[in-house]
């Protein structure tokens, strides 16, 4: 690493994205992750697509219990 930084030319902001989406890395447990994986190969779909729907279920679930 350098002592100093010029950042007399630097421009605030400008890599900022307000209408950026960003997507949380979703950490799972072992045996979440081998039965889901399992699971996903079985129907010929990716994990992210079974645990999207997976979710959506609980969603619609937790909405209808309210």
């Amino acid at each position: 690493m350098k002592d100093e930084y010029d950042f007399s030319k630097a421009e605030r902001g400008r890599f900022h994205r307000p209408d950026a989406l960003l997507t949380p890395p979703v950490h799972l447990e072992p045996e979440v992750l081998a039965f889901l994986a399992s699971r996903a190969d079985a129907r010929g779909i990716s994990l992210s697509e079974l645990v999207n729907a997976l979710l959506k279920k609980d969603i619609e679930l937790i909405e209808a219990a309210e």
